[in-house]
């Protein structure tokens, strides 16, 4: 989704600010073994490929740019209309839209390491076969840092059943993952809160393979318009996403960091502020990722990053790796 900020003002960087912050702070992290100088990507979806945003800061001032998930072949989406706002959040419906695996491979990953971008692929799939197509293709594409597994999505091969809420299917992905793009790049496999107990998932892409996680994917909603009597999206259900969905983000990271205190966690859901970023790194977050707060302020991910070093240097720390989990100690 190409996302257009007309009429919006971005605010004043100023580099040295953000050079005095970090003048005696380590803020230095790590997913697997892809290491980011600060802890905070984009989210996939709410930026696409980034070309967006490079209107208003260098990609290379933030962790990394966590791509739109790509599938193997174009994709047109689900109908209009696609959003809707909710009172601290907004509904998306849109289906996954996306140029498909050859189009991105030779216009988007070129251009992203060319602007210096530590770049995330997301890939996400309608069966276990695509998802190991999608690996294939990425384990030949040098400059890569990781790839995100978007395992929410509908299995066609078993009567549209999401693959994140079924533990086979999921554990099934993340093994043809694993097998088909080696052990070099780190698997981050993304989760779905639309479960009863979301440690159980976790439990089994970790023992498939997954070297790190990210908490939430949006949650599934709808919206009513009460003088037709129809839902506003078209496709009818959407995912839930914005503040209003933190308290649960928290609640998922907290439970998996508690159940699996050694696996990498990358953290997301609802963050706005530097306040909203420690809530996630408390509860057991490696790294943050910003996603709708885009949408009302495309430098929100900036003022994020530069809110959530000042806090915890105002908190006695000097390494942010010391910040996370903090929650469970004591």
């Amino acid at each position: 989704m190409a996302v257009v900020w007309s009429g919006v003002r971005a605010a004043v960087f100023r580099p040295e600010r953000w050079e005095n912050l970090v003048a005696d702070f380590d803020f230095a992290t790590s997913l697997g073994n892809a290491r980011f100088p600060n802890p905070f990507l984009t989210a996939s979806g709410c930026a696409s490929s980034g070309k967006e945003l490079s209107q208003f800061f260098n990609l290379n001032e933030i962790g990394a740019v966590v791509t739109k998930s790509i599938m193997v072949k174009p994709r047109s989406g689900r109908p209009t209309p696609r959003m809707a706002e909710t009172p601290s959040g907004m509904l998306n419906s849109i289906g996954l839209q996306g140029p498909g695996i050859d189009d991105f491979l030779a216009q988007d990953i070129p251009w992203l390491l060319e602007k210096g971008a530590r770049v995330v692929v997301s890939i996400a799939g309608e069966s276990v076969e695509e998802y190991g197509v999608l690996a294939r293709r990425l384990r030949s594409v040098a400059g890569l840092t990781a790839v995100e597994v978007n395992i929410s999505c509908p299995n066609v091969e078993n009567r549209g059943a999401v693959f994140a809420c079924d533990p086979n299917s999921a554990r099934a992905v993340v093994e043809q993952v694993r097998r088909s793009l080696g052990g070099e790049l780190p698997i981050i496999v993304k989760l779905s809160p639309d479960v009863t107990d979301i440690t159980e998932i976790a439990g089994e892409v970790i023992n498939a393979g997954a070297d790190g996680l990210a908490l939430i994917n949006t949650l599934l909603g709808m919206v009513i318009d009460i003088d037709s009597m129809k839902p506003k999206l078209g496709g009818k259900t959407g995912g839930l996403s914005g503040p209003a969905i933190r308290p649960i983000a928290v609640r998922a990271i907290y439970q998996v960091r508690a159940k699996f205190p050694q696996i990498p966690i990358l953290g997301m859901g609802g963050v706005t502020s530097g306040r909203d970023a420690l809530e996630l790194i408390f509860a057991g977050a490696n790294a943050i990722s910003i996603g709708t707060a885009t949408f009302g302020d495309p430098t929100a991910i900036i003022k994020v990053r530069d809110e959530t070093a000042q806090l915890l240097k105002e908190r006695g720390f000097s390494r942010f790796s010391d910040a996370i989990g903090s929650a469970h100690r004591g």
